[in-house]
């Protein structure tokens, strides 16, 4: 197998961390190899995260060039538009349409766009946006938006999605697992 790549987007808090290591321990499960790398400065004060994750028969690098990515996930509108260009072309953009303001916006100095999704649009026509936090809420916490956002790509990840369930109950808190599992599963009904 080709390596396939992996861009998780989102602000300091959403859990992109969290997905990434979802996604990383499912391809390790999986017999694959896998590099997984974050960049997340100020994310504590709700700065831009970013997280890669790449799996294949064999990884040498952790870093995801621009232009290479097959999903790009992104939790927060505004960060699918700063990290869309990492997309190959014909790549899948999945983003949750909550939207949380920048800094620079809270205090401000900016506006939010207010044809975001138009942008996104442009940017990549194959882009598919779906309310994670209502998915997050139903399914009984709306910090398990998370686990929506994987959920939305499971059918084009090369992994099965059993062992995906596996880790996601592996990883979670005991009384978390039944909605993170709900959330999963909601975030694959709305791909």
């Amino acid at each position: 197998m080709n390596v396939f790549n992996i861009v998780i987007a989102g602000v300091g808090g959403q859990g992109v961390l969290m997905a990434s290591k979802v996604l990383a321990e499912s391809a390790l499960a999986s017999g694959m190899d896998v590099k997984q790398n974050e960049v997340h400065g100020m994310a504590q004060r709700g700065g831009s995260v970013i997280s890669f994750v790449r799996i294949g028969d064999k990884v040498y690098s952790p870093v995801v060039m621009p232009g290479s990515a097959d999903i790009l996930i992104s939790f927060e509108p505004l960060e699918a538009l700063r990290y869309v260009h990492y997309l190959k072309p014909g790549g899948m953009l999945v983003y949750n349409k909550g939207t949380i303001n920048p800094s620079t916006v809270a205090s401000g100095l900016a506006t939010y766009p207010a044809d975001v999704e138009e942008q996104i649009s442009r940017a990549c026509g194959g882009a598919h946006g779906i309310d994670a936090l209502a998915i997050a809420q139903q399914a009984g916490n709306a910090k398990a938006v998370n686990m929506v956002m994987v959920g939305s790509v499971l059918k084009k990840l090369p992994i099965d999605a059993q062992v995906v369930e596996g880790v996601v109950s592996a990883l979670s808190k005991d009384k978390g697992v039944e909605v993170n599992l709900k959330a999963l599963r909601g975030g694959g009904a709305a791909a």
